[in-house]
């Protein structure tokens, strides 16, 4: 007794000896004043430098400057190609001076259309282009094979570097371009005049906020996304669309489409003849899409939870009691299927089994090698674009498809410039590019979760993302899984996409890459040209193949990968029924499709 008294009075002596913690925790005054001029200041320049921070960009390139100082063998390298690239430029001169048809003495990659008019092979312009391709090149092992450089900052330098580069491509220069000068020699000037007003015209637009010259002629409800559809559910985030069916009898299990809500719905219902959701109806499936509403300032506390809870899980609760029908054939696409993978990861651990099969569409559940977006991933990066969400509350569309411009600036940037502004031809909308104008916005907290806990931090593929204070894994899904992944994807990379390969254990996982990118590829109808796809199972307990050997080894097959899809489906339904009413005594149509959230400015 006496001696824990003794001990008691020792700890009470330590304690108030002890210099009290929160004395020592307490700000600076002023502290929150700074920082919030801090967090002011860098949103404003956010909005100028297009979400891209400059302090990671001199930081990376002071690192490759560093080690190639301290690589005087690399420096001997470079020297020495400059020297032989010369020499090689001066000797296809030489060559071409004697005989005009001498072959180029480099030539483009195979994706650079700049420099395929034949006037390019004229003089002086095959100097011109030729030099510039070189020096790219010379750039390009400047940038790379670096010791002691790690991969990740290499990749940034080469980039930027190679973005740098392009900006002064002979192409981009109305007096080195061969086209532009014919053009304007042939119109007597009318090209520069047109694309004047093309100049003035685009940026009115951008400044009132209208869409780009073409897309008035696109409509939502009009001509896009029109496939007919009720809506049955609303909540504070999603309006979930029924879609009527066109057949007889449907298969028992219904499908719900989880999009991304980085975009509009409607890539998955673009026009008629090439609309997922219509090929989907038309071959006797319920199908059911979920619309996002586009958030605002009022919205900048919506989490990634709130998206899983108020999205996917809450139209499976909608879809099951409408149709009656207890499994559910999932789909999601990009983002949407990252959640929805996330959903059915939750769904797995607490025995939830109403998810039939699970497809994904251009979907990354792990993003160690996310591909060029990884670019604009780091903690750098990520701090800069939360200032910017912080000022406004979310991330603005036109701030995001900077980031995606800049990926492909000679298809998106360049190009389009030299078209519409030096040659004087505005490019023609078609209903992809329309929907791709039409921009989302992502709010400040669910954004800067996605951005920390999946792509820097990885958690998803680590097992550290929580769901409900729990951990989820995609090992845990065992529903059959189909995953699609294209061939030309800035997004999501198709060798991204397969690592599902090694997080899931599946009963099976069918693996499907298309031809195209993130987006023509999936909106690949069957009667769509120059389309072809590879596409091989792998059952649970067979070995693991790695990407460049299933490439390698996995027949080619010509035309769409839908019917494909199509048959895989059908492969795990388990029958025919009627069709299900359209909505339910508890969610009755409340407006025809494609409801009021698609139309949100």
């Amino acid at each position: 007794m006496h001696q824990d008294n003794r001990t008691k009075s020792r700890s009470s002596e330590k304690a108030l000896s002890a210099p009290s913690p929160s004395v020592a925790e307490r700000p600076n005054p002023g502290y929150y004043a700074t920082h919030a001029l801090d967090r002011a200041f860098k949103a404003n320049l956010a909005r100028m430098t297009a979400g891209v921070t400059p302090a990671g960009l001199t930081s990376v390139y002071f690192e490759w400057l560093t080690h190639l100082a301290l690589s005087p063998g690399k420096q001997v390298e470079l020297s020495e190609k400059a020297l032989r690239k010369s020499l090689r430029l001066g000797q296809y001169v030489n060559r071409w001076m004697q005989d005009p048809a001498t072959p180029p003495c480099i030539e483009p990659m195979s994706q650079d259309r700049r420099f395929d008019d034949e006037a390019w092979q004229q003089w002086p312009y095959n100097l011109f282009y030729q030099s510039f391709l070189l020096t790219q090149q010379w750039w390009h092992n400047a940038t790379t094979g670096v010791e002691g450089l790690p991969p990740q900052r290499e990749y940034v330098v080469n980039f930027v570097t190679r973005q740098l580069l392009d900006r002064w491509s002979p192409s981009n220069i109305p007096w080195l371009n061969p086209e532009v000068i014919a053009t304007t020699l042939q119109s007597g000037g009318k090209n520069l005049m047109d694309g004047w007003q093309n100049v003035i015209e685009d940026w009115e637009r951008n400044v009132s906020g209208k869409p780009p010259v073409g897309a008035e002629r696109f409509r939502v409800g009009e001509e896009l996304a029109v496939t007919p559809g009720k809506v049955v559910y609303r909540n504070h985030l999603i309006e979930l669309i029924q879609y009527i069916p066109t057949t007889e009898q449907v298969h028992a299990e219904p499908v719900l489409i989880v999009p991304a809500w980085i975009m509009k719905y409607y890539i998955l219902d673009l026009t008629p003849g090439k609309s997922v959701v219509e090929y989907l109806v038309d071959q006797g499936y319920t199908v059911f899409m979920i619309s996002w509403r586009n958030p605002g300032s009022e919205d900048r506390d919506l989490g990634l939870e709130d998206y899983r809870r108020l999205g996917p899980m809450a139209a499976l609760d909608v879809v099951t009691e409408i149709t009656g029908q207890p499994r559910v054939h999932g789909v999601g696409y990009c983002l949407g299927g990252t959640l929805l993978s996330i959903a059915a990861a939750a769904m797995a651990r607490d025995d939830d089994k109403r998810l039939a099969t699970l497809t994904t569409l251009a979907t990354q559940v792990d993003f160690t090698e996310a591909g060029e977006l990884m670019l604009f991933i780091g903690e750098s990066q990520v701090s800069y674009l939360e200032n910017m969400m912080w000022d406004q509350g979310y991330l603005d569309g036109y701030q995001m498809a900077g980031a995606f411009q800049i990926l492909r600036s000679n298809d998106l940037v360049w190009s389009r410039m030299v078209h519409s502004y030096l040659l004087g031809q505005h490019q023609p909308m078609n209903e992809l590019m329309a929907w791709n104008t039409d921009i989302t916005r992502l709010p400040y907290r669910m954004h800067s979760e996605y951005l920390r806990q999946l792509f820097l931090n990885n958690d998803l593929a680590s097992g550290r993302y929580q769901v409900e204070h729990r951990p989820v894994a995609i090992q845990d899904i065992r529903a059959p899984i189909f995953a699609v992944g294209t061939t030309s994807d800035h997004v999501a990379p198709w060798q991204s996409v397969y690592k599902v390969h090694l997080l899931t254990d599946a009963d099976e996982v069918t693996f499907l890459l298309t031809s195209g990118g993130h987006n023509a590829g999936i909106v690949s109808e069957p009667d769509h040209p120059r389309r072809h796809f590879q596409m091989r199972t792998q059952h649970q307990g067979e070995p693991y193949v790695d990407p460049l050997n299933w490439r390698e080894t996995t027949p080619e097959q010509e035309g769409s990968w839908w019917p494909a899809w199509r048959e895989w489906l059908v492969a795990h339904s388990s029958g025919k029924t009627a069709p299900p009413q359209m909505g339910s005594e508890r969610f009755p149509p409340l407006e025809d499709a494609p409801g009021s959230y698609v139309r949100q400015p």
